[in-house]
């Protein structure tokens, strides 16, 4: 019977602690969720944004209609993934070298 139980409580606690609210697959399934309903990745890819600004991005968008109900979880990922502190990334390039650009 112990066992039982104890394979039980596996089963329902351990998922909790796989994808805990404060971890990055959390976060990154905010951003996909709430962000990608409306606009790709790309443009919060382009961003650098310091924790007050992203605080005032997700208040923007969620003025405009956007359902985010665990907001603080939200704008902890964007602060941390797309920190002011980190370089800009790299712009995608056609593969032939030309940036996209045509001759």
């Amino acid at each position: 019977m112990k066992s039982l139980s104890l394979l039980i409580c596996c089963f329902v606690c351990l998922p909790s602690f796989c994808f805990a609210a404060d971890s990055p697959d959390a976060g990154k399934k905010a951003e996909n969720t709430y962000c990608v309903a409306c606009h790709s990745t790309r443009i919060i890819n382009s961003q650098r944004l310091s924790a007050a600004a992203w605080t005032k991005e997700v208040d923007k968008m969620m003025g405009w209609g956007a359902v985010v109900p665990d907001k603080q979880l939200l704008i902890d990922y964007l602060a941390t993934e797309y920190s002011n502190t980190k370089p800009m990334p790299v712009p995608a390039t056609s593969g032939d070298g030309a940036g996209g650009k045509t001759h």
